[in-house]
């Protein structure tokens, strides 16, 4: 299963149109992998994954590939909320 936040990346999976030429073949190939597997591809608001989500703006910040053996610091704590399944509202404070 693949759970993600871009709904672009989800509508790519209903139509191949979506992605870019340079990546077409690619992404052609993966979708033979993956049809014989049972596979489903869901959409997720961020605030479903807020781990992901800090590992992802940690990525951002990188210049190069990093590997770590832990979480991050940045991500500890929305990991232990996470692990759980407890929910993660965000506030727009205005």
């Amino acid at each position: 299963m693949l759970e993600t936040d871009s709904m672009s990346v989800v509508l790519a999976f209903k139509s191949q149109g979506l992605v870019p030429w340079k990546l077409r073949n690619r992404w052609k190939n993966c979708l033979l992998v993956i049809s014989q597997m049972n596979f489903l591809v869901s959409h997720i608001y961020r605030e479903g994954n807020a781990c992901a989500d800090a590992l992802a703006n940690i990525g951002l910040t990188l210049d190069s590939f990093v590997y770590y053996y832990t979480i991050p610091l940045q991500a500890r704590s929305d990991y232990v909320k996470n692990r759980p399944g407890w929910l993660n509202f965000r506030f727009n404070h205005s």
